[in-house]
C-alpha cells in the first residue's frame, strides 16, 4: 500500500479544485506517480459559496470512480468534505448532512476549515460544542492561516482541547513561504501533527504530491515518524471508507 491523502479537491466540478472529470483523472495520475494509493476527496462545504451536500459529493465521486476505472488509473478513492467554520455547521451536524473524514479513537473526525484571514473570535466554543457531541475537529492547514501566522498562540486553545491538526505537505517543503514552513516545522517537532495531506487543487500550483513534504518532515522528525503521517495515521482515520 502506498501513501494516503486525506485532504484534496480532486472531485470534478463541485468546488475550486478539478474543473471537470478529465482534470480529475490527470490529477489522479500525478497522485499515483507520486506514490499515493488511496485518497479521500474533501470538497468544500462553504455555505453561500460551495453549497455541497452528501448528494452532490456522492454524484461527483461516482463520476470520478467510473472515469478512473475507464482510464485504468490504480487509485482507490472515497469522499468526505472540508467544512467551513460557521453556525451552519451546527445545523448540518444536527441534520446529519455533514460528511465525516473518518474516525479516531472511537470519535468521528470532521475536517474543519477556518477563514484564511483569521481564527474567528470564540472559535473554541464551536469546537467544544463538537467535542461534547463526540465529534473530533481536525483543523485544516493551520500553518497557512493568517491569524495563526501572525500569532501562534491562537492555535493553543484547540491543542488544549485535543483537536487534531492536518498540515499541508507543501508547507513543510517551503512552497507556501517561510512563515508557513516555520510553523509547520514547529508543529511537527512538537508532535502536534496527525497527518500531512496535499490539499491539491490543480496541476500547476497545487499538485497532489506528498513526497517533497515527507522528505522535509523526515529531516525534522526522522523517517519513521514522517512516514506515519502519510501511512499509519491517515489509514487509521480513513479505514472506514475503504473497508
Amino acid at each position: 500500500m502506498g501513501m494516503i491523502d486525506l485532504h484534496n479537491h480532486l472531485l470534478p466540478g463541485i468546488d475550486d479544485g478539478a474543473e471537470d472529470v478529465g482534470k480529475s483523472v490527470e490529477l489522479a495520475r500525478v497522485a499515483v506517480a507520486n506514490g499515493i494509493s488511496h485518497l479521500v476527496c474533501t470538497p468544500h462545504i462553504h455555505p453561500g459559496r460551495y453549497d455541497n451536500t452528501p448528494e452532490t459529493i456522492a454524484a461527483a465521486l461516482a463520476e470520478f470512480k467510473s472515469a478512473l476505472l475507464a482510464e485504468s488509473v490504480a487509485l482507490k478513492v472515497a469522499a468526505a468534505a472540508e467544512v467551513r467554520f460557521g453556525l451552519e455547521l451546527m445545523q448540518g451536524i444536527a441534520q446529519q448532512t455533514i460528511p465525516f473524514l473518518g474516525e479516531w479513537q472511537g470519535q468521528k473526525v470532521l475536517l474543519l476549515e477556518f477563514p484564511h484571514s483569521e481564527v474567528p473570535f470564540g472559535a473554541e466554543k464551536l469546537t467544544q460544542w463538537m467535542l461534547q457531541r463526540g465529534i473530533l475537529p481536525m483543523i485544516a492547514h493551520p500553518e497557512r492561516n493568517k491569524g495563526i501566522m501572525k500569532n501562534r498562540v491562537k492555535l493553543k486553545p484547540f491543542l488544549q482541547q485535543g483537536c487534531l491538526l492536518q498540515v499541508t505537505a507543501a508547507s513543510v517543503a517551503g512552497q507556501f513561504g517561510e512563515t508557513a514552513r516555520g510553523i509547520a516545522a514547529d508543529l511537527l517537532t512538537e508532535g502536534h501533527v496527525t497527518i500531512l495531506a496535499t490539499d491539491a487543487h490543480n496541476l500547476t500550483h497545487r499538485p497532489p504530491e506528498l513526497k517533497p513534504g515527507v522528505r522535509a518532515a523526515a529531516e525534522l522528525i526522522g523517517d519513521q515518524r514522517a512516514a506515519e503521517l502519510v501511512t499509519q495515521n491517515p489509514w487509521r482515520l480513513a479505514e472506514v471508507h475503504f473497508a
